[in-house]
């Protein structure tokens, strides 16, 4: 299989996540004051069960080239635990633009099944 061409390094990697950290983590612990996690995982069985699922439902609907948005989420504090910040899949649909775009397609439910590290950590850490 060819490499993907979205890929970026290691060091590529690394770099963006320190400048987030540097650049937004103190605004975003700040506002909860607590940390917060920047690290989200996936079973990639569970995600590819989840793509295959928004190319049916979108097949479904005649959509002949979906995608998937990528958004940020806060769960409702607890007891137990601060209200952490989340990410969700978001099924979308190509429109007719002059650049070309996508909308969602709130058609097709969102994916929201992660885990991260807890107490925070930076990526390689």
């Amino acid at each position: 299989m060819a490499k993907p061409l979205q890929r970026i390094s290691v060091q590529a990697a690394k770099e963006l996540q320190e400048r987030w950290r540097k650049t937004r983590s103190e605004v975003i612990t700040n506002g909860e004051k607590h940390k917060d996690t920047c690290e989200f995982q996936f079973n990639l069985d569970e995600l590819q069960e989840y793509l295959d699922y928004v190319r049916q439902k979108s097949a479904e609907q005649g959509i002949q080239n979906p995608g998937i948005s990528i958004w940020l989420g806060a769960y409702a504090k607890t007891e137990k635990k601060p209200g952490l910040t989340t990410l969700f899949f978001s099924a979308t649909k190509e429109i007719e633009t002059q650049d070309g775009g996508y909308e969602e397609n709130e058609d097709i439910e969102p994916c929201n099944e992660v885990t991260g590290k807890w107490p925070p950590e930076p990526y390689g850490g």
